[in-house]
């Protein structure tokens, strides 16, 4: 019996990522947050200059053989900073998506599952916070915390995890009733082994979709944060921070603020797009 539903759920999963790659917007999604990925792995090794390195003698300059993408307003070198500050962007997205999952997931099926005054508790916790907007909250959070790239994450998580509770218990609530979940009651199955074999991998899917679309929500964050001197702190390289230090050069050298422009739009476009294709692909009413 375990045997038949692995293997099921390794058909359901390489049917949903067939599905994902075979429509045009999401390969596009994927093909371009590999090379994203890439070149902020690999990048750091190539980079032409030292990206924290200042030379007022050399600020401002145009593209050349020596700055491919000119230099900043402290003569620092623009393309090395997009490529290391890519680190510090996309790695803390990740570290908060992944903490967000974790706090999520747990609260949301305790709550969903359990019920009771847990649930009750939780929920009014939820619902209060989430009647205001996310970004005022974040902000609120991060300028309470004082600005640092530690309270810029847990701020956002702080932020965040309510969304995935909310989405879990709801998944929860519906399955727990469902014949099958009766049914492992019945043989005998544990709480604890009933929701890790049976309502865990129906969570799964949705989490993945939510989190997805969720990254380029969590880098807008990020970089406006840091825009606002509330996240990432000079003279580390950020796509936000790199956006506030060009606000005032914007008309005379639009560059500054152009480049780690495209930068964040590339990310959150290409996670959208593959967002949107894992929703279709693992929406099991299209299996």
């Amino acid at each position: 019996m375990k045997l038949i539903t692995a293997v099921a759920r390794v058909h359901t999963i390489q049917s949903g990522l067939r599905k994902l790659i075979r429509e045009p917007l999401s390969l596009i999604g994927l093909i371009l947050l590999v090379l994203i990925i890439l070149v902020t792995l690999f990048g750091p090794y190539f980079v032409p200059n030292d990206p924290l390195t200042v030379n007022m003698g050399e600020r401002l300059l145009t593209p050349s053989v020596k700055y491919p993408l000119g230099t900043d307003n402290m003569g620092r070198c623009i393309f090395s900073r997009l490529v290391i500050g890519a680190q510090a962007t996309l790695g803390i997205t990740a570290l908060v998506i992944v903490t967000v999952i974790l706090i999520g997931i747990p609260i949301g099926i305790l709550a969903g599952y359990i019920g009771g005054r847990f649930d009750a508790v939780m929920m009014r916790i939820v619902d209060g916070l989430t009647a205001l907007p996310e970004f005022i909250l974040a902000i609120a959070l991060a300028g309470f915390l004082g600005p640092s790239t530690m309270n810029l994450m847990l701020s956002i998580v702080l932020v965040k995890w309510m969304s995935y509770a909310r989405v879990v218990r709801g998944i929860v609530l519906s399955e727990r009733e469902k014949e099958y979940v009766l049914a492992a009651r019945v043989g005998g199955c544990g709480t604890w082994k009933l929701l890790r074999r049976h309502l865990l991998p129906q969570i799964v899917s949705p989490v993945l979709v939510l989190a997805a679309l969720d990254v380029g929500k969590v880098i807008l964050t990020i970089s406006s944060l840091s825009y606002l001197g509330l996240g990432v702190q000079p003279p580390a390289p950020e796509w936000g921070a790199m956006l506030n230090d060009g606000r005032a050069y914007f008309q005379t050298v639009p560059e500054l603020m152009i480049y780690p422009g495209i930068a964040i739009i590339s990310v959150v476009v290409a996670c959208n797009l593959i967002g949107d294709g894992l929703r279709d692909a693992l929406d099991l009413r299209n299996q």
